[in-house]
């Protein structure tokens, strides 16, 4: 395993006033993380930072192989390319089917070649269980299938990274466990996937790393294989 997210000292504000600062953290390819804490500590601020969204204002911060400090808005579209994203509230376009969603990406990252289109389709639809489910509309599908799209739509472009804000949020305990195995089983395919949640149940199941948002900082804590509830948070060294 490499390294493919780093940041060192890193400081980031939204609209001038600082959520996160001294953020230290290095995210290594086939590498699952929960990214967990309240509401309003900074947990979808890291992630916004992670896909250019935010800026960083301080220290040093690296992902996919872009430096995040240096970043010019000319390059973000190529640097999402190698990211997918995975929101809460699903974000499909509600006036098309299921495979022309996953089209419109396609095209608007470059994609023209109608049988590759066609195939990589297919291809995402069918790693998260869809492959008949193409031609249905958004509002046809259950919620957890809707997110399940989402997540071929994240598959589009092969990323290295997946960022999931809050994925299990407006689904019930028994489809989200499905959402989490299936980003478990994505981490295991030499992907990074960062999961930002406040469902706590499946970390035991699930055990993957658990970097806490809490008073401004990003703490370590123990793993989640130990248990659900881990101990008290420490501080994330850059070299963990």
């Amino acid at each position: 395993m490499s390294e493919i997210i780093s940041l060192i000292n890193a400081k980031i504000s939204q609209k001038g006033h600082p959520v996160l600062s001294e953020v230290n953290i290095s995210i290594n390819t086939g590498e699952m993380v929960y990214l967990i804490g309240k509401t309003g500590t900074g947990k979808s601020s890291l992630l916004r930072t992670l896909y250019a969204d935010l800026d960083i204002t301080d220290g040093e911060a690296s992902i996919v192989g872009y430096d995040l400090k240096k970043l010019k808005k000319r390059d973000i579209p190529f640097l999402r390319r190698k990211l997918g994203i995975v929101f809460q509230d699903f974000q499909l376009l509600t006036d098309r089917n299921v495979e022309d969603n996953l089209r419109f990406v396609m095209k608007a990252t470059g994609w023209k070649d109608k049988a590759k289109i066609k195939a990589k389709a297919d291809e995402v639809l069918s790693l998260v269980s869809l492959d008949t489910k193409g031609f249905k509309m958004p509002f046809e599908l259950s919620g957890g299938e809707q997110q399940r799209v989402s997540i071929a739509r994240a598959l589009i472009n092969d990323p290295e990274v997946i960022l999931a804000d809050e994925p299990t949020g407006n689904l019930d305990p028994e489809i989200s466990e499905e959402i989490i195995k299936l980003l478990y089983e994505i981490s295991k395919n030499n992907r990074a996937v960062i999961i930002a949640t406040h469902d706590y149940q499946f970390f035991t199941k699930y055990p993957s790393r658990i970097l806490r948002c809490e008073n401004g900082k990003v703490l370590e804590q123990a793993s989640s294989s130990t248990s659900v509830n881990p101990p008290p948070s420490q501080p994330l060294s850059v070299n963990q």
